[in-house]
Order: structure tokens, then sequence, then C-alpha cells
């Protein structure tokens, strides 16, 4: 059999440790060679017996004079000198394992309370609106079906005239402690009382209506605010309109994702809005005055003599608003030159006649290029 550690150096902490750093050196090990943390570790299981061992004998003032005394002889009742750190002399670890785990490991310490306000749902929806709706803002009905507070009980689950009654079994708490004997010691178990389920009150005459849980599924209307400015897919969060909290709680909120539909004409890129728009060969080549499309309504540009196909222009301020804040986003016109069709004989001859390379810088520079590529 091995020979047991020094228990100052099995907890790391020196012979003249308070309490305070005996606790918290002890669960400082204790939770590194937890068994829920290292299962089927047979070594880390050893250890964790060992940090216990000895933060028993060291925790208690008696048995630690005597072991600084006589060494483990003085603590252990093989040794004939009385003591006994085999059982932990009744040393109760639930507060320990309490603070160290929070009730989440093994059964140790508190558990989670289930009778205390508890926050309602959050309840999402979608809705579709316009390219100008999204541009400038807009109000709309939203139909919304959720969970909400029974009107015939008040919420209570309980049958009209009558209450729901305290636990007589936890007392309300929603949990029932016991106290468990192991080879660690006494260990303070706290669990969901079986007989109320956790809520610390019995409904014996549920509410017809909602069947005792308090809560009935509506459909209702909700009038939104559309902020001028708003992307596709963002959301809007409206306080309080989700479902209704339990003890008190307070309710969730409504969750409104924005879909935007495709404008037959614009497009949008962050605040800005593209829009292509073709014009003609002689508008192109002689420059004109042209009517564009804007979320405003028409509004006239000078197309300059000369414009290529794909040129693009900027129309300052007539974009989307920015989102709670002043100013716009700008317009792109993108022109498309389109060439005519189904010319007449007449036009055609005008066209040969206009066919010279002096007139088409790039088609000139291209084949002088060329022409150099191809010696």
């Amino acid at each position: 059999m091995a020979e047991k550690r020094d228990y100052y150096e099995v907890l790391g902490v020196s012979k003249n440790a308070t309490e305070d750093q005996l606790k918290k050196a002890f669960r400082k090990e204790a939770k590194k060679y937890h068994p829920d943390l290292h299962p089927n570790d047979k070594e880390a299981e050893e250890k964790f017996k060992e940090v216990n061992e000895a933060y028993a004998v060291l925790s208690d003032p008696d048995k630690r004079a005597k072991y600084d005394q006589y060494g483990h002889a003085g603590v252990d009742p093989n040794f004939g000198a009385g003591g006994g750190a085999g059982g932990f002399g009744g040393f109760d670890f639930g507060d320990i394992f309490g603070d160290i785990f929070g009730g989440g490991f093994g059964g140790f310490g508190g558990g989670t309370r289930k009778n205390g306000p508890k926050r309602g749902k959050d309840v999402r929806q979608v809705i579709d609106i316009t390219f100008e709706e999204a541009a400038f803002g807009a109000k709309k009905k939203l139909s919304v079906t959720k969970m909400e507070k029974c009107a015939a009980c008040g919420g209570s689950g309980a049958k009209p005239g009558t209450s729901a009654t305290t636990c007589t079994h936890c007392g309300g708490s929603g949990q029932v402690t016991s106290r468990v004997r192991t080879p660690l010691g006494y260990m303070t178990n706290i669990g969901t009382c079986p007989h109320c389920h956790g809520e610390g009150k019995i409904i014996k005459e549920p509410c017809r209506d909602c069947r005792g849980t308090g809560k009935i599924r509506k459909n209702s209307i909700i009038e939104i605010d559309i902020p001028a400015g708003i992307d596709n897919g963002q959301t809007i969060q409206i306080s309080g309109k989700g479902e209704p909290g339990e003890k008190g709680g307070p309710s969730g909120d409504l969750l409104v994702t924005i879909r935007i539909r495709p404008h037959v004409l614009f497009t949008r890129d962050g605040y800005n809005v593209h829009i292509t728009m073709p014009i003609t060969f002689v508008q192109a080549a002689l420059g004109a005055t042209v009517k564009v499309p804007t979320l405003d309504g028409a509004v006239e540009y000078d197309i300059p003599e000369g414009t290529q196909s794909e040129s693009v222009f900027k129309l300052r301020g007539k974009g989307i608003p920015y989102i709670r804040s002043n100013g716009r986003g700008d317009q792109f016109v993108k022109v498309i030159v389109e060439v005519p069709r189904n010319l007449s004989k007449n036009q055609k001859e005008l066209l040969r006649e206009f066919e010279e390379d002096k007139n088409y810088k790039q088609k000139k520079t291209f084949m002088e290029k060329a022409k150099e590529f191809f010696k």
C-alpha cells in the first residue's frame, strides 16, 4: 500500500494556512478531480478521495492539532490514536459542494427553483413590405397568434372563485431537501418537489378555459411602425408584446423580421438605389434631356453628348433615407444605349455616310493596337 502524502501537501497549503485558505484550496482541488468531471478515471477518483480526507482532518481543529503533533498516526484508527479520518467524523460537505458546483453535480447542494418569476417567450413573425414602404416607413397591422393570459382565471390557472394553495410538502419553495450518508460524509441533496413539480402551489380545481395552465392561445392584431430606411432581413423589436411571463415575470417581446418585395425598376445597395435605363442611339450621340424615375417621382437629367453605353450617373440625395437619422443615400443611373432595329433603306444609307473611323475613337484605338499586334 502506497505511503500517504502529507495533508498540507495534498491541498497545496502551508502548515500555517487559515480556515479560509484551507476551504479555498479544497474547493480548487475537489473541483479539479471531481468524478463527474472525470468519469471512469480511477486515478482522479483516488485523488478526489485524498483531497476530501485531507480537508476532513485539517478543517477540524481537534484533528488538525493531533495531525500536527503525531502525523497520520494521530488521526488514523489503524494506529490506535483515535480520530477516524475514514468516516470524516460526520463532516457535512453539502455546503462546500453547493458552492463549488451550484447543484449541478451529483446532487450536491441547491437545485434550481422553478417557482420564481419567469420571463415570457419571445414571438417571432415575418412581414412582407414594398420597396417604398421600406424606404419611407409605414404603419402596418400584423396578425399574431400567441399564448396570452387567460381572461377567465386572470392567469392563475385556478377555477374562477378559487385559488391555488401552497404546497404543504415543500412549504411553497418548490424544493425538497434530504441528507444522505456516503463514504465522504453527509451529503445534502436538494431536488424538485414531486407533489407540486417545483411550482410551490397546487391547483385543486383547474380553470376550464385554460385547463390550469393560466394561458390560452389567441389571435390578435398588433399595429407596428416600420421605420424609414429599414433594410431587408432587419428585425424590429416590440417590447412586451410577446407571450406573458409566469409568477409575475415580464412578458416577452415581439420580434418582426422585414422582408422587402423586389421592385420593378429599382435595386438597393445599403442606402443607395440603382436603376438601369435604356436611351436611344441618337440621345447618346447628340445628348438629350431625359426623365429618370426616382423614389420621389420622375426628375429631368441632361445626358451629355457622346455618352457611351453602360455609363453611370449619380443623382445625389435620391436614395434611401438613413434609418432614424437625417440625410439620404444616392441614386445611380446606368444608361444602356439601344441599337436601332428595322431601319428603312434611307436610314441605312444615312448611317453608312456617317460610318467613318474618326467618329469612333475606341474603335480606331483598338484597330491600331490590333494592326500592331499582327505585324
